[in-house]
C-alpha cells in the first residue's frame, strides 16, 4: 500500500469507530392497536389537525409544546360502542425520535401505552411493562412528576421524561379536542 492510501484509512478510520445508529422497531401501529385495545371491532382514523390556539392551549395544559399541526389518531368502536382513542406520537430521547401509542379512553384515563420504535443506544427499557404500567389510569388530573409519581430509569433519564411529558401532552390533546369528538 502507499502512502496516500494509508492516509485515507486513517482519516476514515474515526468514522467507523463512532457509535453505530441503533434503532430497533418493536411494533407495528396494528400490533400495538391489538395490544392496547384487544376487544375492538375497528379502528377508524381520525388525523386531528391542530390550530396555533388549540396548540397553544396544549402548551398551557401540559406545560408541553405540540411539536406538529396534527396527530395521528384513531377513534376505536366496537360493534358501534366507542371505546376511546388509540394515538401514535413521537417524542425525542437523547438525540433520536421515541414513537410511542397511548390508548386512552373515553373518559381521558390512559389504558396503556406501547414502544412502537426506539432508535437510542440507551435507555429500552423504557419498553418494560412495569415501567411502562405506571401511566395505567392516569388522567390529567393526576400528578405526571418523574422520579415521584413515574419512577425513572437510570440511563434513560430522558426517555423516561420525554415519554412521560408526551403523555400528558396527548391527555391535553384529549381535554381540548377528542373528548369533544367521542359522541360522534
Amino acid at each position: 500500500m502507499n502512502k496516500r492510501s494509508w492516509v485515507r484509512i486513517a482519516l476514515l478510520s474515526p468514522a467507523a469507530i463512532v457509535a453505530p445508529v441503533y434503532a430497533a422497531d418493536y411494533l407495528s401501529i396494528p400490533q400495538a392497536q391489538e395490544l392496547l385495545f384487544p376487544d375492538a371491532g375497528t379502528f377508524k382514523e381520525h388525523t386531528v389537525l391542530l390550530t396555533a390556539s388549540q396548540k397553544k392551549q396544549i402548551k398551557s395544559i401540559s406545560g408541553m409544546s405540540q411539536r406538529w399541526d396534527q396527530q395521528r389518531v384513531w377513534r376505536v368502536e366496537k360493534a358501534g360502542g366507542f371505546l376511546g382513542w388509540f394515538i401514535v406520537d413521537e417524542v425525542i430521547g437523547k438525540h433520536e425520535f421515541i414513537t410511542y401509542a397511548a390508548a386512552l379512553s373515553a373518559d381521558g384515563k390512559v389504558i396503556g401505552v406501547e414502544i412502537l420504535s426506539y432508535r437510542e443506544t440507551h435507555g429500552g427499557e423504557v419498553r418494560d411493562a412495569e415501567w411502562r404500567g405506571h401511566f395505567k389510569g392516569k388522567s390529567l388530573s393526576d400528578p405526571f412528576k418523574l422520579e415521584v409519581d413515574i419512577p425513572n430509569i437510570s440511563g434513560a433519564t430522558l426517555s423516561c421524561r420525554n415519554i412521560t411529558d408526551g403523555v400528558k401532552r396527548l391527555l391535553a390533546l384529549h381535554q381540548i379536542i377528542l373528548a369533544h369528538e367521542s359522541g360522534d
